[in-house]
């Protein structure tokens, strides 16, 4: 199995651009004398499930074909099975979904021609993972570049009918979400460090990108053992609205209310009777009190 990749394609993805991309990819595949097994996902999380089947079978080499949702996922049933370590597996990406978020860290184009020829290059890197707690059932989800809680995940329980408009459905669900969005009052515990405050959203992130573009956290390095994290505590909506252009273009770190920092481990607790959403990767995962770890050059990521 050394000498094939096992290929994910979500047919959803991209509202539909997995499968109406597929038939170029494969010939791409051939082209380039890629071996390949190819599966298509079939339900929401079915990529879990299916790299797992791929490891006990003995692949190691893994393509995901599909937005951030379907990496999300793989990276899920990569880090959850035990049949191997994960660092032992190499993890490519041809992005055909709606945000693309993780692939514009690293500059993974677009065109899939090229994407396939990195792929057929080989050129690796150990990312990253971080590991979220649910402390409720001692549940734990990965993610591969941006976790949130608060305003961002309120976002994207609002964006799923937006989607078909791609990029701009996160400004939409962003700007729907302003009206009916309450903010929540957290104990954040790291290190010897407590901060406790009504929080607007709190982003942790190991890449750059999220939500179609923005710039949540103050991005450092997405191997370092630490994770990016930005607390915007109690602003103004109305000045979330003024500084919007500051969510993508890096300097959200600018605002009073902004605090960034750097750490390892969170633990975050919801002193209020609100409880906020929690998202990681544009996926939402639900409502809880948390612990967030991280694991250390945890997959090895096919890039440029």
């Amino acid at each position: 199995m050394n000498n094939f990749w096992f290929v994910i394609v979500n047919p959803t993805s991209g509202n539909g651009k997995g499968i109406k991309n597929f038939n170029t990819i494969k010939r791409l595949f051939i082209k380039y004398k890629i071996n390949v097994n190819i599966v298509f996902s079939e339900y929401a999380k079915h990529e879990k499930k299916l790299v797992q089947k791929a490891i006990n079978k003995g692949f190691t080499k893994i393509i995901s074909i599909g937005g951030d949702g379907t990496l999300h996922h793989i990276v899920n049933g990569i880090m959850s099975q035990q049949v191997i370590n994960t660092s032992k597996i190499k993890l490519a990406v041809i992005p055909v979904g709606t945000g693309n978020d993780w692939v514009k860290t690293y500059n993974i184009p677009k065109n899939k021609e090229k994407a396939v020829q990195i792929i057929n290059k080989g050129n690796s890197i150990y990312q990253d993972i971080g590991q979220i707690k649910l402390l409720s059932n001692n549940k734990e989800i990965y993610f591969n570049n941006v976790a949130g809680i608060g305003f961002d995940a309120f976002v994207v329980n609002k964006i799923s009918s937006f989607k078909k408009l791609g990029s701009i459905s996160y400004l939409l669900g962003g700007l729907i979400g302003f009206l009916s969005y309450n903010k929540s009052k957290l104990l954040i515990s790291y290190n010897n460090n407590n901060i406790k405050s009504k929080i607007f959203m709190l982003s942790i992130g190991l890449c750059k990108f999220s939500g179609g573009g923005m710039q949540l956290t103050d991005f450092k390095n997405h191997k370092n053992g630490l994770f990016d994290i930005t607390l915007i505590k109690n602003i103004k909506l109305f000045k979330v609205l003024l500084n919007i252009n500051k969510l993508y273009n890096g300097k959200l770190k600018k605002l009073k209310e902004v605090e960034s920092f750097q750490n390892n481990y969170l633990k975050v607790k919801v002193n209020d009777n609100i409880m906020p959403y929690i998202q990681a990767d544009g996926e939402l995962i639900g409502k809880d009190n948390i612990e967030i770890k991280i694991i250390h050059n945890a997959i090895n990521f096919i890039i440029p």
